[in-house]
């Protein structure tokens, strides 16, 4: 019993470990096909309507997460444990592969620094329009007439934002809720990349998804936070903690200041300012305004620090993940 009820943190170690190795599949990769069949419901779905956009969004997400408790009750057994159709054997190991292939399904943090690093690389190579060519591939910020310092700062923010939403925030909701809990959360984010923004035809369309992926992202961006304050290291951490909790909230995103504070916090450099999205220009409050600009060195800085945090955040969710397994299994024992 204890071998099945360690079986999905098993999994989570192993679904991480899998991302760390691997990353992302070039091809076939299921977040892909979920964002292809999104965008084929949406189409026929769209209306300039609030009303709607809750339904698309209702439905997308809670058909990810109902095959999920699905795949979960039949990797279980019928009496939860799979006692008297299967062994605990094989109830153990169904549980520790849907686990594992589902963390590594939803996780990003390889792809990420992979792709951060590519640009980094880049601007090492003193190759300005290769690494303007690469940064849309992480941001969505428009890479026309960015510097070198530009490009940079847009790199470093992205890897902290996304450490929270590819990295902590995943591993959360896995600890909390399981696999419909891991897979859930990518939908709901998928969703937020593809028709959160603020754009004239999804300002009403995809106000359901935008609103759902800040109350999604609000757990996981403050542990997100927190491990990077526990990973900055000794001599980084008082001043990590006192950014963080100085300038997070100034930023637009109730999610994304949390992570990009602490790691200028962290990493000792000037986040934040003017970005351009397209046509659309934000003036954001600069984080940190105290430290230097962000030089071509900080990427691999911030890709380090991401690798940190991401490790912290695997080892608390296997934690979580033990103790709900254990106190699930009580639960179930007294009746």
């Amino acid at each position: 019993m204890t071998a099945v009820r360690s079986a999905p943190a098993l999994g989570v170690a192993a679904g991480y470990a899998a991302d760390a190795a691997f990353g992302d599949p070039r091809r076939g990769h299921p977040v892909a096909g979920f964002g292809r069949a999104a965008g084929a419901l949406e189409r026929r779905l769209w209306r300039d309507h609030r009303a709607v956009g809750a339904a698309f969004t209702a439905l997308c997400v809670g058909t990810v997460a109902a095959g999920a408790i699905a795949a979960e009750r039949a990797v279980r057994g019928p009496s939860g444990g799979g006692s008297s159709v299967r062994s605990p054997g094989l109830a153990s190991a169904g549980r520790m592969l849907l686990a594992g292939a589902a963390t590594w399904t939803v996780l990003g943090g390889a792809s990420l620094v992979r792709e951060a690093r590519t640009i980094g690389g880049s601007l090492h190579a003193g190759d300005l329009p290769a690494a303007r060519a690469r940064l849309p591939y992480l941001c969505g910020r428009d890479p026309r007439g960015l510097t070198e310092q530009q490009i940079a700062r847009a790199v470093v923010e992205s890897v902290a934002e996304n450490t929270a939403d590819a990295v902590v925030n995943a591993l959360v909701w896995g600890a909390l809720a399981g696999t419909p809990g891991l897979l859930a959360f990518r939908a709901v984010n998928t969703l937020d990349a593809m028709v959160g923004h603020r754009s004239p035809r999804y300002l009403r369309f995809g106000w359901a998804s935008a609103r759902l992926d800040d109350v999604a992202g609000w757990p996981g961006a403050r542990l997100t936070a927190l491990l990077t304050v526990a990973a900055a290291g000794p001599g980084r951490r008082a001043e990590t903690w006192r950014v963080w909790r100085r300038d997070a909230s100034a930023h637009p995103s109730p999610n994304a200041g949390q992570a990009e504070a602490a790691f200028a916090g962290a990493l000792g450099v000037r986040l934040g300012g003017t970005l351009a999205y397209g046509t659309r220009t934000e003036h954001r409050p600069v984080l940190a305004a105290e430290c230097r600009p962000v030089a071509v060195g900080d990427i691999e800085r911030a890709c380090v620090l991401s690798r940190r945090v991401g490790l912290l955040a695997v080892g608390a969710a296997v934690a979580a993940v033990l103790l709900r397994e254990r106190l699930g299994g009580r639960g179930r024992e007294r009746r």
